[in-house]
């Protein structure tokens, strides 16, 4: 009965509750997490792997990964990171594979590290660029559009406050928070570590 009544307790959890839990080693967190998301991750990794045993794999594999880096990294968005990583690992291991059929059939051009290299870092960056989106749509409204306008838009902090309506100064704290919070979220994203810093330059530079 305790257990069951633990159980429900945990469901009822917030995400960030338990993120915080699973940082001090709390088993039952990672167990939650774990069903929370399996579906959901198992659902996206087949979308893109159309394979379930590959899908099922991936999905195992991020999972342990969040539970290993729990002290390395600050997770804030569980579901974000979770999604992002299996869609990331999907697309490295069919990359992996086709290099391998190429070199099965003898074509010795997929075995080029540069071009191996190359083709890992785009991805890097695909998959960070579409994870720092979905950061962005989660900001408050009016920083989220003040972001959008400058980095989308390469509008000027007086063209968005007369597009918006607001004071300079009102946009340039909105800008601000907005760089703020995004660096921190994806300073916390090692595996990304190469366009993780392509994405810290393009953010100075706003």
């Amino acid at each position: 009965m305790a257990t069951a009544l633990r159980t429900t307790l945990y469901s009822s959890y917030s995400d960030e509750q338990l993120v915080g839990l699973l940082r001090d080693n709390d088993e039952e967190a990672f167990a939650e997490i774990y069903h929370r998301y399996w579906d959901k991750l198992l659902a996206i990794g087949f979308h893109h792997a159309r394979n379930k045993e590959v899908a099922e794999e991936i999905v195992q594999d991020v999972l342990l990964s969040l539970w290993n880096r729990r002290h390395s990294m600050e997770i804030d968005r569980p579901a974000a990171w979770l999604a992002t990583a299996v869609k990331f690992a999907v697309f490295k291991t069919l990359a992996r594979e086709n290099r391998r059929k190429d070199l099965l059939q003898g074509h010795t051009a997929s075995t080029d590290t540069d071009v191996t290299q190359f083709d890992e870092e785009l991805l890097a960056a695909k998959f960070l660029k579409e994870y720092l989106d979905g950061l962005v749509s989660g900001l408050p409204e009016q920083c989220r559009l003040v972001f959008v306008y400058s980095r989308d838009h390469q509008l000027s902090t007086k063209e968005i406050a007369e597009t918006l309506n607001l004071s300079t100064k009102t946009v340039e704290s909105h800008l601000t928070k907005a760089l703020k919070t995004l660096r921190h979220l994806l300073g916390n994203y090692r595996f990304f570590s190469l366009a993780a810093a392509c994405f810290h330059i393009f953010l100075k530079k706003i």
